[in-house]
C-alpha cells in the first residue's frame, strides 16, 4: 500500500505543503481539505511542493485548479514545485499538466528554494 502525506509549515510570507504518495480520487479531498485549512488560517501565498508525488490523475488535477481559483480569489500566490526529474524518474504531475493543457495555469518551480524566492522565475510552460 502506498502512503499518501501531505505536511505542512510556513518559510517566510509562504505557507508550504508538501505532498507525496499518490494523488488520485481517493487522496484528492485530503489535500482540497488541506488546501481549504490554509487559506482559512489566513494564508493567501501557498506552494505546493508535488516533487514527490508519482502519480496524479484527474481528481488531482481538479484539486489543483480548485486551489489556484481559491488562491486567486483571496489575491494570493500560488506556487507549484514540479523538478524534471522528481519521484523517481521524473515528475508525473508536470507531464499529465502538460498533456491536458493547464500547466500554463500555473507557476512551476523546480524546487523548493526557487519557488520561495522572488527573484527567481518561473519555468516556461
Amino acid at each position: 500500500m502506498v502512503t499518501f502525506k501531505v505536511t505542512g509549515g510556513e518559510q517566510g510570507e509562504w505557507a508550504v505543503l508538501q505532498v507525496s504518495g499518490e494523488l488520485d480520487l481517493v487522496t484528492s479531498p485530503v489535500l482540497r481539505q488541506r488546501v481549504h485549512d490554509v487559506v482559512a488560517e489566513g494564508h493567501h501565498c501557498l506552494v505546493l511542493d508535488l516533487s514527490e508525488v508519482f502519480f496524479c490523475d484527474s481528481s488531482g488535477v481538479g484539486v489543483l485548479i480548485a486551489a489556484r481559483r481559491l488562491i486567486r480569489s483571496c489575491q494570493g500566490r500560488l506556487r507549484l514545485v514540479l523538478p524534471a526529474r522528481g519521484a523517481a524518474d521524473g515528475s508525473h504531475v508536470n507531464r499529465v499538466l502538460g498533456a491536458l493543457g493547464v500547466r500554463r495555469l500555473f507557476d512551476v518551480y523546480g524546487d523548493l528554494d526557487a519557488a520561495l524566492g522572488d527573484e527567481g522565475e518561473p519555468l516556461s510552460a
